[in-house]
Parts: C-alpha cells; sequence; structure tokens
C-alpha cells in the first residue's frame, strides 16, 4: 500500500465534483466506492463485502488498489489473508466516507442532518465511553468526564438499517449500539430516504440511507428492521437542568 499522505499534501486533495465525487490525483471516489467501503466495514472482510454486493473479488480489490493510489491507506487486512478473514477501515477511509456524506447531502438538497436525541443517566463508564440508560434502552456513548445526567445524540446519516437475518453480531469488528425496531414512516426525498424507526421510545429513531438500500431492504411502515450505530459516532452531552 503507498504511505499514508498528509492531508495537505496537494496530490491527495480532495476536491468536490459537479455529480457527487470526490477526486484525487485523476481518481474519483463516488457512491459505490462509498457502498463498498460501508459494506467492509459492517462485513468485517473484503470477501463478505463482495459477496453481499454481488461484486467480482479480483476486480473489487484491483479497484481498492486504485483508490488507495489517490487516496492513500484505505483497509487494513491484517487480521486476514488471501481471499478472506478479517479486513478493517482505516482512519483515512472513515475520513473519505465523512467527506463524501457531507458533499452527496449538499448535493441532495438536504441541508441539515436529522438527529435523534434521548435524554438518560450515566450507568458506568470505561475511559471516554459511557453506558447511558435511556427510554428506548442502554446506549454506549463518547461522554465527557464526570457526566451524570446526559442527552445522546444520534446524527441520522451514522445509522446503518439492516434486515433482521443480516444484523451484525457483537463479534464484528467495531463497537456498535444496536436496536431491533419497526418502521414507523419512510420518506423518499431526491436522493436518500429517510427513515424513522420505532425503538421502544416515544421519540422515534431517524436513519438516512441511499434510495437503493431503502429498495434492497423494503423499507415500508410496519416492516422490521435493526438499527446499528457505532460508540464512536454517538455522543452525550451534560443535561442542562431547569434554571441553568
Amino acid at each position: 500500500m503507498p504511505p499514508d499522505r498528509g492531508t495537505d499534501d496537494p496530490a491527495a486533495a480532495i476536491d468536490p465534483a459537479f455529480e457527487a465525487g470526490l477526486h484525487a490525483d485523476g481518481v474519483t471516489f463516488d457512491a459505490r466506492d462509498a457502498t463498498l467501503l460501508r459494506t467492509i466495514d459492517e462485513r468485517g472482510s473484503l470477501n463478505a463485502a463482495t459477496d453481499r454486493l454481488g461484486r467480482s473479488y479480483s476486480r473489487t480489490h484491483e479497484r481498492i488498489d486504485t483508490l488507495e493510489a489517490a487516496f492513500g491507506p484505505l483497509v487494513d487486512p491484517e487480521r486476514g489473508g488471501s481471499g478472506g478473514g478479517g479486513t478493517e477501515l482505516t482512519a483515512r477511509a472513515h475520513t473519505l466516507l465523512a467527506r463524501f456524506e457531507r458533499l452527496r447531502t449538499a448535493f441532495s438538497g438536504v441541508t441539515a442532518v436529522e438527529e435523534t436525541v434521548y435524554e438518560g443517566t450515566v450507568d458506568g463508564t470505561d475511559g471516554e465511553i459511557a453506558t447511558i440508560e435511556t427510554a428506548a434502552g442502554r446506549f454506549k456513548a463518547l461522554a465527557p468526564p464526570g457526566a451524570d445526567d446526559v442527552q445522546v445524540t444520534i446524527r441520522a446519516d451514522t445509522v446503518t438499517l439492516h434486515s433482521q437475518a443480516e444484523a451484525p453480531t457483537s463479534a464484528g469488528t467495531s463497537a456498535r449500539n444496536q436496536f431491533a425496531g419497526t418502521v414507523e414512516t419512510v420518506d423518499e426525498r431526491e436522493s436518500v430516504v429517510s427513515v424513522d424507526v420505532d425503538i421502544g421510545a416515544e421519540q422515534p429513531l431517524t436513519a438516512l440511507v441511499t434510495q437503493g438500500s431503502a429498495a434492497e431492504l423494503g423499507l415500508a411502515a410496519g416492516e422490521s428492521v435493526v438499527a446499528s450505530f457505532k460508540t464512536t459516532a454517538t455522543r452525550a452531552t451534560p443535561r442542562k437542568r431547569s434554571g441553568d
């Protein structure tokens, strides 16, 4: 793999294109590439991701090599072997995905990404990660030291929806919050779909997914789904008390 590049390296500069693509060294990172990286992250291996997407393993591997030559290291296959085993995304890959999502959100006409907020109480901590009791259940989230009564904020674009049969297991590559629920509403927009999911609290959890993902899952009111989102993408902030 090529050496990691600094963000100020002109050759690694990422500029938006008209059709929601990110460019570096003549290579365009597009929605198909974003789907690949997200599926690798969810499935925990390149082999499982290509099976899930119905793509050729050899061609997908070549595509990753092309992307890495332009954008820097995107996957870490150290835990697995050729054609299988575990694969994790690098920090650069997560940054690339975040930039692409911001660009796509801007082009889709969505001026602000929805957030779901649950109030809760910290039940324990492990370093920067807190376990929080809420009306929706137990969350794990990044929280400031000494926090007690908090608000847990989940951005809609960090939530992944799965069918119950294909939900990630606790043995996945990343610590995730995971909740079974029922679709309440499906709001189709120009290129994305906003989905409200009842996970057992008065406030539904909102997810923002692509139209392709919505169609693949057959999302409709009343359908059962599993919503998951990473602990590190979930933020808890001190809850303001009345009079503060």
